[in-house]
């Protein structure tokens, strides 16, 4: 077992990010890869022009790779935003309006996974009306994701990088795809498994993946410190990816990791091929 017997996806909004968004396809697939996830490329535009939503789903097709994972519109990430689905105000109708949008771009490339990061506490608002608000947006982000044969993921970030992020333990976003499937009976919320935040809270890792590999729908890994590639921590990830097939996973890993000082091209030494 180990690093050989995964599948393993790059994350292009945090690798070969050197190069302009279209010219990342291509550079996973002469790196190796046959599929990519992306974080919603666009931080200020939910509802972007239809010319470039179509320029991307060339740039994956040409490429030859698949996309996997795409993010709903989630604010300024990178950048001091969390998500928006939670934040009420224009935030929030930001969130609706790219929902759809969202879901037919992942459905005309054939990708079956949405994440919908929850988003920051909000200054001067109760959290119980925020978990409202959230409900409701997950609920309806289930039924786009459902309409197109995708599950919707949801995240657990790390409180030192995140501190005003309300789901920072894997219990805490559990919870939350647990109110999600039974608001709307579909079933198809999912934890997003992120070793890396999950390490950076100190939970028992060997412990999430046995309580709550049946409820994952992604994983996704950086090494612990520096969150760099595989190696570069001390994160024993070739033995917790084990674990994790053991329990059952067998679907695709995330790269979601700084390549550091290289190109991004040079980030995947530890991977044999």
């Amino acid at each position: 077992m180990g690093f050989a017997d995964q599948r393993f996806n790059v994350n292009l909004s945090i690798l070969f990010t050197e190069l302009p968004l279209l010219e990342r396809p291509a550079a996973a697939a002469a790196a190796g890869f046959t599929a990519v996830e992306l974080w919603w490329p666009w931080v200020d535009s939910p509802v972007p022009e239809r010319s470039e939503l179509d320029a991307l789903k060339r740039a994956i097709e040409d490429a030859g790779v698949r996309l996997t994972g795409l993010n709903f519109y989630a604010g300024r990430l990178p950048g001091p935003d969390r998500g928006a689905l939670s934040v009420p105000g224009e935030e929030s109708e930001r969130f609706r309006a790219n929902i759809d949008v969202a879901a037919d771009l992942a459905a005309s490339l054939g990708c079956t996974a949405l994440n919908a990061l929850y988003g920051n506490r909000a200054e001067g608002v109760d959290p119980a009306e925020q978990d409202a608000l959230a409900l409701e947006n997950l609920a309806l982000a289930a039924r786009a994701a459902d309409r197109i044969g995708a599950i919707l993921l949801i995240e657990a970030l790390n409180k030192p990088e995140s501190p005003r992020y309300p789901l920072v333990s894997a219990p805490a976003a559990v919870e939350v795809v647990d109110k999600v499937n039974e608001a709307t009976g579909l079933g198809n919320a999912r934890f997003l498994m992120d070793l890396y935040h999950l390490s950076m809270n100190g939970e028992d890792l060997p412990s999430v993946i046995e309580r709550f590999t049946p409820k994952t729908g992604h994983v996704q890994i950086a090494d612990n410190p520096g969150r760099g590639a595989p190696g570069t921590g001390s994160l024993p990830l070739e033995d917790l990816l084990d674990q994790l097939t053991k329990a059952g996973y067998d679907g695709w890993v995330g790269l979601e990791y700084k390549p550091g000082d290289r190109p991004s091209a040079e980030a995947f030494g530890w991977l044999s091929r």
